[in-house]
Parts: C-alpha cells; sequence; structure tokens
C-alpha cells in the first residue's frame, strides 16, 4: 500500500523539472506549459471528492487496480502528445487518478485494528510523502537521462503493474457504505457542518499545510534571488531534508495508537513552529536551514498522521467520505499556502513569509484536538 501510494502521488510532479524542455517540444512558452500542469492540482481536488469515496462502495482493489489503470493510460498519453491544451486534459486526469494515497489511507482506516490504525496510517504516509519528495527528483533525472516522453513511460510501465499488484492484494470485498454513491458525494459538505470533530480536524490541517507550502513554495524564490541565485538542481536538492517527514510518519502513528493523537499533534506543531521561526533567520547556513527544514517536515507530518487518524475513526466501516471532505479543506489550504508564499517572498521578503507560517502553524495548535474516543460516538451524518 505504501509502494503504491509513493508512485500514485509520486505521478503528479514529474514534469515540473522539465517544463522549459517540454515547452520546447511543444512549441509553446513555459508559462503556457505552467498553466497546463497547473490542472493538475485542479484535478488532484476534483479526485478528492468524486474518485476517493469510491472506496467504501466497491472493492477497495478493483477500484485502485481502474484507478491505477486510468493513470498508466493517462501517462502514456501525456508522452504523446503534441500541443499544450491536450497536454492541460491529460494532466487533469492525472490529477485525478494520482489521489491513490488518500484512497489508500481511507483503506487503512477501514481495515486495519483500532488499537494498530494509526500505526498502518502512518505507514501509507510515509508513502506518500517519499512520492512527493521523489517526484520531483526522479522525475527530473529521468527526464535528463530518457527525455520527458520516455519518463512518462517508464511511470506508465510501474502504474500498470501496481495495479495488477493492487488487484491480487488489496481486499475484495464490495464496501460497507450505507448510502449511493451520489448520496456520499452530496453529503461531504455537510459533514463538515455536521461533525465539529472532522470540522476542526480540517481547519487545523488547513493552517499547517498551508505554512508547510508558504515555506517551500518561498524558499525556492528566496534561494533563486539575489545574493543567494542558487540553481534550480541546487534548490532541488534542499527537498532531501523532507526524509525526516517519512521517518517521523512512522514513529508518529505508533505514538498516536499508544498515548493518542492529542499530545502527538502539540509535539509536532511545536517543533515545526521553533523550526520555522529559526528558518526567518538561518537562510544564509546551508546546514541550518536543512537541519530546521528537516524539523519543521518532521513535525508537520507527524501531526498529520496523528490529525487524520482521528478522522478515520468517526465512522471506520466508510472512512473514505470522512477522508474525502478533510483532504479537500486540507488541499485548499496548501493550494493557498503555495501561491501566498511565492508572492510574499518576492514583496515583503522571506522572513516575513516564513514568519506568517510560524503564526498558521501556532493557529492549528490553538485548535482543540480531541481525547480518543470510542468510533460509534459521533453518529455518520445521513
Amino acid at each position: 500500500m505504501a509502494l503504491a501510494a509513493a508512485l500514485g502521488t509520486s505521478t503528479i510532479y514529474p514534469l515540473q523539472p522539465a517544463i522549459a524542455d517540454v515547452a520546447a517540444a511543444l512549441d509553446s512558452s513555459v508559462a503556457a506549459v505552467g498553466l497546463a500542469l497547473a490542472c493538475g492540482s485542479v484535478g488532484y481536488l476534483a479526485g478528492l471528492g468524486l474518485v476517493v469515496p469510491l472506496v467504501d462502495h466497491l472493492a477497495p482493489g478493483r477500484v485502485l487496480a481502474v484507478q491505477l489503470a486510468v493513470l498508466a493510460l493517462a501517462l502514456g498519453a501525456g508522452a504523446l502528445v503534441g500541443h499544450v491544451v491536450v497536454l492541460a486534459v491529460v494532466t487533469g486526469v492525472v490529477g485525478a487518478c494520482s489521489t491513490v494515497g488518500a484512497g489508500l489511507s481511507s483503506v487503512a482506516g477501514r481495515f486495519a485494528p483500532p488499537h494498530r490504525r494509526a500505526a498502518v496510517l502512518g505507514t501509507v504516509t510515509a508513502g506518500i510523502s517519499a512520492g512527493i519528495l521523489a517526484g520531483r527528483i526522479a522525475g527530473g533525472w529521468l527526464a535528463d537521462e530518457l527525455g520527458w516522453r520516455a519518463m512518462l513511460l517508464v511511470l506508465a510501465g510501474a502504474c500498470a503493474l501496481t495495479a495488477l499488484a493492487c488487484s491480487a492484494l488489496l481486499p475484495g470485498g464490495r464496501g460497507t457504505a450505507d448510502r449511493g454513491y451520489v448520496a456520499t458525494v452530496r453529503s461531504l459538505p455537510g459533514l463538515l457542518v455536521a461533525h465539529v470533530r472532522l470540522r476542526r480536524a480540517a481547519l487545523r490541517g488547513a493552517l499547517w499545510f498551508f505554512a508547510f507550502c508558504a515555506v517551500w513554495s518561498g524558499l525556492a524564490v528566496a534561494l533563486s534571488a539575489p545574493p543567494y541565485s542558487y540553481s534550480a538542481e541546487r534548490i532541488g536538492l534542499y527537498a532531501l531534508a523532507g526524509l525526516s517527514g517519512i521517518l517521523a510518519t512512522r514513529v508518529a502513528g505508533t505514538s498516536t495508537d499508544r498515548v493518542g493523537a492529542r499530545p502527538v499533534v502539540r509535539t509536532g506543531l511545536a517543533l515545526a513552529a521553533l523550526a520555522t521561526v529559526a528558518l526567518a533567520f538561518g537562510l544564509a547556513s546551508t546546514v541550518l536551514t536543512l537541519a530546521c527544514l528537516a524539523v519543521f517536515d518532521a513535525g508537520l507530518f507527524a501531526a498529520q498522521v496523528a490529525n487524520q487518524s482521528t478522522v478515520l475513526a468517526l465512522d471506520p466501516t466508510a472512512p473514505a467520505r470522512f477522508n474525502s471532505a478533510y483532504m479537500v479543506v486540507y488541499f485548499v489550504g496548501g493550494s493557498l499556502g503555495t501561491g501566498f508564499g511565492a508572492v510574499a517572498v518576492e514583496h515583503v521578503g522571506w522572513e516575513a513569509n516564513v514568519l506568517v507560517a510560524a503564526v498558521a502553524i501556532a493557529t492549528a495548535a490553538s485548535i482543540a484536538v480531541p481525547e480518543p474516543v470510542a468510533a460509534t460516538t459521533e453518529i455518520p451524518a445521513r
């Protein structure tokens, strides 16, 4: 499940380092290709609301196998595109199908024993984290070695093989949702209104994902400008600090099962806030920056595992719709953070950007995390 989550998540990122090569091949501007690649985020948001809930209704192995198969076809089509508009459409489909990780998180919430739910979620989240990290790094490397079209074909083949593995290895029983698919999708906004635990968890997550994306998008702008003027390759290597987040998800999952979500969320956010403040004054030191980014990522990924485990516990028999509602809000927060970070660094400076991120994390920490309760305390909204 972690490997499938890593692969599926990674497919939305690999063309980003090769954007100039793609523009040249399609006889288009870099800006137009950038807009086409942004369709991946739009597709991802649509996939969270429309594709992930299917896991509650159909056999998870079948749903995720078909999703990965479509992803393979879309990547293969992307390798053949000759126009930027077609690339935009294909990228949107890839984005929608790259929500494999969110679907697998829902599978973890449904099938894992309650006393190990967070640990299993931590393993799957580690795969998602690895996909976010490896998508850009491996994509850039493969594009340099093979060309961007061949790189997409390699990913397409990997997705096809993973689709076969999901069909064979993931649970085959139909979902236990007691409502139709259309009713489930329509119920997502109502879940946020009806469930205060879900609403608070989504707001916490959106705030720290805003901070996460603001720091990382702002970092690229700050390091590419004087006095640093680093190359894109050197800036990309800073992402290796995210390896700490992969390790933190496993530890956070086990700790959440043992002591509950509240102390894990508070500890993770406290570490992330301190690292963010330090980043405001340490950008000139590469070693200090990497250390702060490592702590920052580890703290936020740990908080994410613990926070999401409280969402999946609301209705373990059909967790995908709760996870969908949570992830939509979470992703919107991240999208706002990405835009804010790039603009803020250019207009008010790196220090102001990261201090705003620190305030967002502190605000998230002020939102109460519930004590562990039985999953049946809240009745799913009808």
